[in-house]
């Protein structure tokens, strides 16, 4: 898959759950490539996620609601995924 299209798909699941004021989604695979521990066909996104329905959950809440929403693509396509919320 490629990672444009990988962001449209987690992006669209996200809005599809959570109201947000402003959401950007970046690649952040190229600072992963030289660890022994990447793998080919995964990738590593960092969420930056201005939503009050977030911000008002505890950061555990928050981050299990998003995981929960992206369960497949966590298993399938990302590595790693790092989220901010604001």
């Amino acid at each position: 898959m490629d990672i444009n299209d990988l962001i449209a798909i987690v992006k669209k699941k996200l809005q599809n759950q959570i109201k947000f004021e402003k959401i950007i989604i970046e690649d952040k695979s190229f600072l992963h490539q030289n660890h022994s521990s990447n793998q080919k066909g995964k990738f590593h996104l960092k969420l930056n996620l201005m939503s009050k329905e977030l911000k008002d959950l505890k950061k555990i809440d928050s981050n299990k609601k998003i995981y929960k929403i992206l369960e497949n693509e966590l298993k399938e396509l990302i590595h790693s995924i790092q989220i901010s919320i604001n």
